[in-house]
C-alpha cells in the first residue's frame, strides 16, 4: 500500500470520527479524482492558501463562463462588458475561494485535525514505507 492510499485511510478513519457529514469531507469531484489515479488529499487536509486557490479558481471560471453564457443573451458583447464579467469572475473566486479555505481551516481546528504530512501510516504498515 503507497503512503498517499495510507493516508488516505487514515484521514478518512479521522473524519468519519469527527461526525462531519461524509458528502462534506468525500466531495463526487474528489471520489472522481481518486478513480482515476489522482493523489489528492481530502479538502480538511488541503493548506488554507491550497484550498483559497484551486476553490477559487474552479468557481471563478465556472461562474466567469456561465455569466458569460447567460449576459451574451442578454447584453450586446463589448470590450468592456468582457472586462467587467472577468473582473466580476476574479471577486467572485476570491470571495468564494477565501469562504471555502476558511470554513475547512475552521473544521480542521474545531476537530483537532492533524496536517496531511503528519498523519502517521497505520501500525501493521509502520515499517514498510
Amino acid at each position: 500500500m503507497s503512503q498517499f492510499e495510507t493516508r488516505r485511510l487514515e484521514a478518512l478513519r479521522l473524519l468519519k470520527a469527527t461526525g462531519i457529514r461524509p458528502s462534506n469531507y468525500l466531495p463526487p469531484l474528489l471520489q472522481w479524482l481518486w478513480r482515476r489515479g489522482y493523489e489528492v488529499p481530502p479538502p480538511h487536509f488541503v493548506p488554507f492558501g491550497r484550498m483559497w486557490l484551486v476553490a477559487g479558481g474552479y468557481f471563478g471560471v465556472a461562474w466567469g463562463l456561465l455569466m458569460g453564457l447567460v449576459w451574451g443573451w442578454v447584453v450586446p458583447p463589448t470590450a468592456m462588458s468582457f472586462l467587467g464579467l472577468g473582473v466580476g469572475a476574479v471577486f467572485a473566486g476570491l470571495f468564494f475561494g477565501l469562504f471555502m479555505a476558511s470554513y475547512y481551516a475552521y473544521c480542521r481546528r474545531k476537530h483537532a485535525l492533524p496536517a496531511w504530512k503528519d498523519l502517521s501510516p497505520l501500525p501493521d504498515s509502520a515499517g514498510s514505507n
